[in-house]
């Protein structure tokens, strides 16, 4: 539910797979099983018709977010996002040309997916190339609303909803989620030359943005990087609680695969704060038989 997609992602093994499928449906499935995410652990839970849904939505989201990730002239990225709009667009007009649209397309009825959702998406990844700072919470929180958020939403739909208030629940989970991953990557993006940690947070710490930018050991780790990540933590603990407390009886059966994925990234947020918060020299990981077990006692628990 955060379109970031869980950039655990094998992108080598991801594009040789997904050029030798045959169909757009193999083609969305081996771009999300070749991913490593723990979104796809999710995916194995689900009746057909709403997993072939949402696998095609999540190959769409990955694939908008690898322009960003992958190349690295902001031009030529702008380039690919604008033909993604013209295809998203044309999509929802009947004339789909790429196998990630062309399996979605089938299911956006049912589901209700919007062409605007799909744009939205797009937004948030043209804010990766525009914008390398926040300068506060709320300028972070409409980025998350877009890469997360509204990606929260879609899958909410898929997965199957009645009450209004799951929207709600979709949307805090996916912004819990989405600073997740920005805690989990900062030595990562701070290599692409990204920090998504307010300025006005960083200001409060004391820490510097040259200090998180730095490539070599001792790195930038400091008990004032560690209080600033433990600020994080909380926040993002806090949204998890606020979002579980949405949910509803009533639909809490059909969002299992979202409870899911969020006992995944939480595990995985308790872990960073078991290693100390040691994010800028490496990428701290779920194994993916742990991934696996946790999505798996999520469905036999409920919750």
């Amino acid at each position: 539910m955060s379109t970031n997609t869980d950039k655990t992602a094998d992108k080598a093994s991801d594009k040789t797979t997904a050029a030798g499928a045959s169909t757009p449906e193999q083609y969305v499935q081996q771009k999300a099983a070749a991913s490593g995410s723990s979104f796809y652990y999710a995916f194995l839970f689900l009746p057909p018709p709403r997993r072939a849904a949402i696998t095609a939505f999540y190959a769409f989201c990955r694939e908008v977010d690898d322009v960003v990730d992958e190349v690295s002239d902001p031009g030529v990225a702008a380039t690919k996002l604008a033909w993604w709009r013209k295809e998203a667009m044309s999509a929802f007009n009947g004339q789909p040309s790429h196998p990630a649209m062309k399996a979605l397309m089938p299911h956006v009825k049912d589901y209700d997916i919007r062409v605007e959702h799909l744009l939205a998406v797009i937004d948030g990844c043209q804010m990766d190339l525009e914008q390398t700072r926040y300068l506060d919470y709320p300028g972070l929180q409409r980025y998350c609303h877009l890469v997360a958020g509204v990606v929260g939403e879609v899958a909410s739909g898929i997965f199957g909803r009645s009450d209004p208030q799951t929207i709600a629940y979709a949307h805090k989970l996916g912004q819990a989620m989405q600073l997740t991953n920005i805690i989990r990557d900062v030595g990562d993006d701070a290599r692409r030359g990204r920090i998504y940690l307010p300025v006005s947070e960083l200001q409060q710490f004391d820490v510097k943005a040259h200090e998180i930018l730095k490539r070599d050991a001792p790195w930038g780790y400091s008990d004032r990087f560690t209080a600033l990540m433990k600020f994080q933590a909380e926040r993002a603990h806090a949204l998890y609680d606020e979002a579980v407390a949405l949910l509803s009886d009533t639909d809490r059966k059909a969002q299992k695969p979202g409870l899911m994925m969020a006992n995944i990234y939480r595990t995985l947020l308790r872990e960073i704060e078991a290693e100390n918060f040691q994010v800028l020299h490496q990428r701290i990981a779920l194994t993916p038989l742990r991934k696996l077990w946790i999505a798996m006692k999520t469905n036999w628990r409920g919750r």
